[in-house]
């Protein structure tokens, strides 16, 4: 089999039928530009929708749950009711939110080389009080440097700097919080707490998620001045949250963790379970459309071979004539399709490329999400490999039954037909 003859006679016969070569390869290129920036654009909102929700949750969540207590009373039968005396209304365990001996487990974990760093939290349900109005919402005391590292919170700072939270009696508040209450950075908001305790706190910035529930109730401040805000010692903690250097881990390592510990714990996958499968229903969809677009550029390849078979009938058969065997005719329509594959790929990875340029340059400004700028792109070099493999895979399907055909072809038949 010569290969060389074999392409050029493939070469021939695309530009004996060069619009129809053309109509084929922008099939095949529009089908891999669009598989292309769909995937991108798709992949691109989920990394933006996990920068919003997930990048904010630890990996690893260590607390203490309010619970009933394990040692239940025996629940007496029907027939013991009227002549025994027994407990009702059994109460919560009487432990409270507090991490009993906090500093010695954040010492432990830090060492550990699986995790990237840790970063106690106090969770405080609080009322916001401006006049007679109180609102309902939660304060994060948070230790400012491992916060800002593991969860980026100076990304949602619209006005005012995160670092200025080690300032007593400072605070940050959302957004949303801040129009209701119509407050503003150097402003001083009043605080309550469930206990009681009344604070007023100075306010030092104001930060915008995009997540409305986040913005019309959170508000950060900084370990001491929550614990202060509660009453409480300087080694009261309420939350351990842990990022590690591997995500897929977390599940193994909180059900490690909860036991050496005594505590709850609870990874990221499942506190945001519906959330994930939302961007794997978002992928798959993006996939699935893509792909769609490349199986019909690949039967606009197989009718557009099987047409050039009919009409070169009497061109196969003389070379079957002067000695082409049915493999050498197979191929040489099989390197039609490849050839048409392979310039349509190469023309898809370019314009998928730019297309997705031009939906990463387009203008997204959006009041709830002011640190977005542009639409989101993923350029993740996968969906490139993904899409020529495919291309070249669904152009030679399409032109290997053509290909056959034309194996098959009698020269005698077709010579004496004519």
């Amino acid at each position: 089999m010569n290969f060389k003859l074999i392409l050029n006679i493939a070469v021939h016969l695309l530009r004996a039928r060069l619009k129809q070569t053309v109509v084929a390869a922008v099939g095949v290129t529009f089908g891999i530009a669009m598989f292309i920036a769909l995937n991108g654009f798709m992949n691109g909102l989920n990394d933006l929708l996990d920068g919003l929700m997930l990048n904010r949750t630890a990996h690893v969540r260590l607390y203490n749950e309010i619970k009933p207590t394990a040692d239940q009373p025996i629940l007496l039968s029907e027939k013991y009711k009227n002549s025994t005396n027994f407990i009702s209304s059994v109460k919560p365990k009487d432990r409270g939110k507090a991490i009993y001996n906090s500093q010695a487990i954040i010492d432990y974990l830090k060492k550990d080389k699986r995790i990237i760093d840790v970063a106690p939290k106090i969770n405080v349900p609080v009322f916001f009080n401006s006049g007679t109005i109180e609102i309902s919402g939660v304060i994060d005391g948070i230790d400012v440097v491992p916060e800002e590292k593991l969860f980026k919170v100076s990304d949602y700072i619209i006005e005012g700097k995160v670092a200025d939270l080690v300032q007593n009696n400072s605070i940050i508040i959302g957004k949303g919080l801040a129009d209701k209450m119509l407050l503003a950075k150097g402003d001083v908001i009043k605080v309550t707490s469930a206990k009681g305790n009344l604070a007023s706190l100075k306010i030092i910035g104001i930060s915008q998620s995009g997540i409305a529930e986040f913005d019309n109730t959170m508000s950060y401040t900084s370990l001491a001045t929550a614990q202060k805000l509660l009453g409480e010692s300087t080694n009261y903690v309420t939350d351990i949250q842990v990022k590690l250097y591997a995500m897929k881990s977390a599940p193994a390592v909180a059900k490690e963790f909860q036991n050496k510990f005594d505590l709850d714990a609870i990874d990221y996958q499942t506190a945001n379970s519906q959330f994930e499968t939302g961007s794997s229903v978002r992928s798959i969809i993006s996939y699935a459309v893509g792909i769609v677009l490349l199986i019909v550029a690949g039967f606009g390849i197989y009718n557009i071979l099987n047409m050039m078979i009919f009409e070169k009938m009497d061109s196969i058969a003389i070379l079957k004539a002067t000695g082409f065997s049915g493999n050498d005719v197979k191929w040489i329509f099989i390197s039609l399709a490849l050839i048409i594959g392979i310039v349509g790929g190469i023309f898809g990875l370019i314009f998928g490329y730019i297309f997705s340029s031009i939906i990463d340059s387009i203008p997204f400004e959006t009041a709830s999400l002011p640190t977005i700028k542009t639409y989101p792109i993923n350029y993740n070099p996968m969906f490139y490999v993904i899409g020529i493999v495919f291309a070249l895979i669904t152009t030679t399907i399409a032109g290997l039954f053509p290909a056959l055909k034309a194996s098959k072809v009698d020269p005698v038949e077709i010579i004496r037909g004519k």
